[in-house]
């Protein structure tokens, strides 16, 4: 199933949605410029990496770009591919604009970070030898994906639902979309799913619990959760 469209309207530009997206944009088109080696380097040098940041390990000298505490922030604008980044810039489009609405764009923006840390640690927590790079915004939109689900669990989602020789979309809560997509990642992570060069489904458990966290402490106060 793939979101297309929910119906709640924001009453304010989604600034930093926008500014994060052409961000993640710029940034993966400055790596699909790099030959094979040096977007290697990248990755190596720009992402988070677990062992690294548990201090298991140290980079060489060559790779170490910025101070090692530094990559919590720019692994959330590398991506592996084409569909890696727009299936995340689709997520973030859908849900991040309401988001931002509830809080404001400061309070979103710093919202959005600390998603994105807290998600790479709980994948440090969980594989503190792990020496593959993460890389990717799924673990901060994973936190938005959690404070939607507590500010609008009752809007419905326009989705696009595939299945063998057929597709259809359908108008569905977004309550539902949103535990179901944290169940399977759930699942995914319990039965071994996510190994240490595969998906890394603890930041995005990371991400989503962070953000339902966060959300309470940073709307606005004028914004209810569970709105009607």
């Amino acid at each position: 199933m793939i979101p297309l469209k929910d119906d709640t309207p924001a009453t304010r530009k989604p600034f930093v949605t926008i500014s994060l997206i052409l961000a993640c944009g710029a940034v993966f088109l400055w790596q699909r410029s790099l030959d094979a080696n040096a977007a290697r380097r990248a990755v190596i040098a720009l992402g988070a990496i677990p062992a690294v940041l548990s201090g298991e390990a140290r980079l060489p000298p060559e790779f170490e770009w910025l101070p090692r505490q530094a990559t919590v922030l720019t692994y959330m604008f590398l991506h592996g591919g084409w569909l890696h980044l727009l299936g995340n810039m689709l997520y973030l489009w859908i849900y991040g604009d309401n988001v931002e609405d509830s809080m404001g764009h400061g309070r979103y923006l710093g919202f959005y970070c600390l998603c994105g840390v807290a998600a790479i640690y709980a994948q440090v927590w969980s594989a503190p030898q792990s020496a593959y790079p993460i890389i990717g915004a799924s673990g901060a939109i994973s936190g938005v994906l959690g404070a939607y689900l507590l500010l609008f669990p009752r809007a419905k989602v326009l989705t696009l639902v595939l299945l063998p020789f057929f597709f259809t979309t359908l108008k569905l809560p977004a309550m539902w979309l949103l535990l179901l997509w944290f169940a399977v990642q759930l699942v995914s992570d319990l039965s071994g799913h996510g190994g240490a060069a595969a998906v890394a489904f603890r930041a995005h458990i990371g991400g989503f619990l962070a953000g339902m966290l966060l959300v309470p402490l940073l709307k606005r106060r004028d914004v209810p959760l569970f709105a009607p």
